[in-house]
């Protein structure tokens, strides 16, 4: 025979939150906020509402990472518990608006916050790297601004080396993802610059690169970011704290490759002006050489007519030419009784010297 269970009050307490657990162990729920308070500067409390129902809510005040006040429209995840007292409260985990004005009045109470802070000053912007070769890329896969970035960037400027991180780019769980992809790319150290890009959307959709957390990260990135988020009206947290900003994905692409037509263009430019003013060098070297040459050439002709002379002085010493004229040469020791040799043009003779006589 069935029995009622029969329970403590701190036993049927733990009971309750151990069915709570397992059946909604996370939930997400929208609502107005009503109620908002801190107490002790320590616990946030607050009422999340409909038009039938309100919801208790609880966080710590470290964890609320997205200005509230009555009126706001969230999206809030966590867990329903019964509290000790009795009484059923949301532990709140995270919090995003939604719908515009929520979002709306939320960015600019953030943003009044973090400017406080200096997390948006001029001075803490990086340029983007020199001689860029490698990035790291933040966003997902699947997006229509992905793909507009890959296109831009491969028609643009090849050979660049690209990292991608899939992440969700919309909705609560986005902002905890890009901040684990830029804690990854920031250890690795492997790319000289990270891109977040998302392409346009709504307000909700865009809501997630106002997160407090994730403009933080950006902006403590010990390697330079850049972002392109939806359309060039468009403005984020992220975009602010990033060291640099492109309008949309594909300006983002245009920015930081240069335009392969373009530098054609200049090489092509420069190619032509460097080639005239090398044949203008040549031609005036051509100009010098021809000078040169007449010159040499003068003095080469000078050195062969002065080398013909002397060949014609030696020619006419030629002893064939003597005998030629009808002279002989005689050869030997004119002495008496010595044998000479007379040579003619056509003949050879010895004779005897008999006598000699002096000339007067």
């Amino acid at each position: 025979m069935y029995q009622d269970p029969r329970l403590s009050v701190s036993e049927f307490i733990d009971v309750c939150n151990q069915t709570l657990d397992y059946a909604y162990p996370s939930v997400l729920i929208e609502g107005e906020v009503s109620g908002f308070k801190i107490n002790q500067g320590k616990w946030v409390f607050f009422d999340l509402k409909d038009e039938e129902a309100s919801l208790p809510c609880f966080l710590p005040l470290f964890k609320l990472k997205t200005p509230l006040e009555d009126g706001m429209k969230i999206l809030v995840r966590g867990y329903p518990k019964l509290m000790k007292w009795g009484r059923f409260s949301f532990t709140v985990e995270q919090i995003m608006p939604v719908g515009e004005g929520s979002i709306k009045k939320a960015f600019e109470m953030l943003k009044k916050q973090l400017e406080k802070e200096g997390l948006f000053d001029p001075e803490r912007k990086r340029p983007l790297p020199e001689n860029l070769t490698k990035i790291g890329v933040i966003s997902s896969t699947g997006a229509a601004g992905y793909a507009d970035f890959c296109k831009i960037i491969n028609a643009r400027w090849g050979g660049l080396k690209i990292q991608t991180a899939h992440v969700q780019v919309q909705g609560i769980d986005a902002p905890a993802q890009i901040i684990r992809a830029l804690n990854y790319f920031n250890e690795k150290a492997e790319v000289q610059l990270v891109v977040i890009i998302r392409g346009g959307g709504s307000s909700d959709d865009l809501a997630c690169f106002n997160d407090e957390s994730l403009a933080r990260a950006i902006a403590v990135s010990k390697i330079p970011v850049m972002t392109g988020i939806g359309h060039e009206v468009d403005e984020s947290l992220a975009d602010l704290a990033a060291d640099l900003r492109g309008s949309t994905p594909s300006n983002v692409a245009e920015l930081i490759t240069p335009d392969k037509r373009a530098v054609q263009n200049q090489i092509e430019t420069e190619l032509k002006s460097a080639g005239a003013k090398i044949l203008q060098a040549v031609a005036s070297t051509l100009d010098s050489l021809e000078n040169y040459r007449k010159t040499a050439r003068t003095k080469i002709d000078a050195e062969i007519e002065k080398a013909r002379s002397s060949l014609r002085l030696i020619e006419r010493l030629n002893p064939e030419l003597v005998l030629k004229q009808g002279y002989s040469i005689v050869s030997g020791k004119l002495a008496p009784g010595e044998i000479i040799e007379i040579t003619t043009t056509k003949q050879i003779a010895q004779a005897e010297i008999k006598q000699v006589k002096e000339r007067n």
